[in-house]
């Protein structure tokens, strides 16, 4: 049941050089002081014009990490030089992948409130809500080894969480029904090794995974055991992406609440019965086929295939947020 990580951030770093052109010739005195008075008019130029000004504004920095950090309230040991190494590592590429920042801040306030209440119920850290940013980017996406939706979950272990996998309907792409495995993998997992920091390592290794390091290098703790390096870096991308979403103005960067988006509100329609043409009933619902799938990415067809008159909840958004 391994889990595979998506998503790794790029740092952008923009780098201003001086390209100087140096010439062959011959090594007369006229010619060394023609190459003297160049130099030294491209250097006057270059000092007088706007440059200094572009580099300042484009100047990179180093991050001030926080002085102590914890993980679902188990501290993270920060005065082991490799793990400070590890750590810093996350937050800079985190920190100079600008574009995708701002796009999790604004995601993030859409699909928090969601996902929030949901690991509170079940008894799970609220850290948690970090993993799904790392494992998707809080999008319904898909992994180059099947595994779906926000918390990227694979076919078999979805059904072994009691999701209904098949090609009409994917309960790894409905968020909220995703989240609740996604909650009992998670304490499965916390019950078998006692941490909660192993049971985040171990939704992208796999228990067995975890386990078998753990017997082979004889340790107890994360931060001892020595991974490959998605699983080595996967809790410590969690602690930054967490971090800077917490305060993203520490971290350079500013998003007006206005910019973000937004949680829709939606009222759930009731279904026991099979329906041949989900397009029809959008419009008996007042909306279109496009947005009915936006609401519920889990229904995977045109149709919905109910001859056992199982009960499903359909989302349909409340009047008046997309006239």
């Amino acid at each position: 049941m391994k889990k595979i990580f998506l998503g790794a951030g790029i740092a952008v770093v923009f780098l201003f050089t001086i390209g100087a052109i140096q010439q062959d010739g011959d090594s007369s005195s006229a010619s060394s002081t023609t190459n003297s008075q160049s130099t030294t008019t491209a250097a006057t130029s270059y000092k007088s014009n706007d440059n200094d000004k572009r580099v300042e504004d484009y100047n990179v920095y180093s991050v001030q990490l926080p002085k102590s950090l914890d993980f679902a309230g188990e501290a993270v040991p920060l005065h082991q030089p490799d793990i400070r190494e590890r750590v810093d590592r996350e937050f800079l590429v985190n920190t100079y992948w600008q574009s995708n920042g701002i796009l999790l801040i604004k995601r993030a306030q859409k699909y928090f409130p969601i996902i929030e209440p949901i690991l509170a119920e079940n008894g799970v850290p609220d850290d948690f809500k970090y993993l799904a940013v790392i494992e998707s980017g809080l999008q319904n996406v898909t992994s180059p080894a099947g595994a779906k939706g926000f918390w990227q979950i694979m076919r078999g272990t979805g059904k072994e969480l009691g999701l209904e996998v098949n090609d009409n309907v994917d309960e790894r792409y409905h968020l909220e029904m995703a989240t609740k495995a996604a909650c009992d993998y998670l304490k499965q997992s916390k019950e078998k090794f006692g941490s909660w920091t192993l049971a985040g390592a171990a939704y992208n290794a796999g228990n067995g995974g975890i386990n078998k390091q753990l017997n082979a290098q004889d340790v107890s703790s994360y931060y001892d055991l020595l991974l490959g390096q998605e699983t080595g870096r996967y809790v410590f991308r969690i602690l930054a992406i967490k971090e800077i979403l917490k305060n993203p103005k520490i971290f350079g960067f500013n998003v007006d609440p206005s910019h973000g988006y937004d949680t829709i509100p939606t009222k759930n329609v009731l279904v026991d019965y099979q329906v041949d043409d989900l397009s029809a009933f959008a419009k008996a619902n007042n909306i279109n086929y496009k947005i009915l799938k936006i609401h519920n990415p889990w229904l995977r067809e045109p149709k919905l295939n109910n001859k056992s008159g199982k009960e499903y909840l359909i989302q349909i958004p409340e009047e008046g947020y997309y006239n």
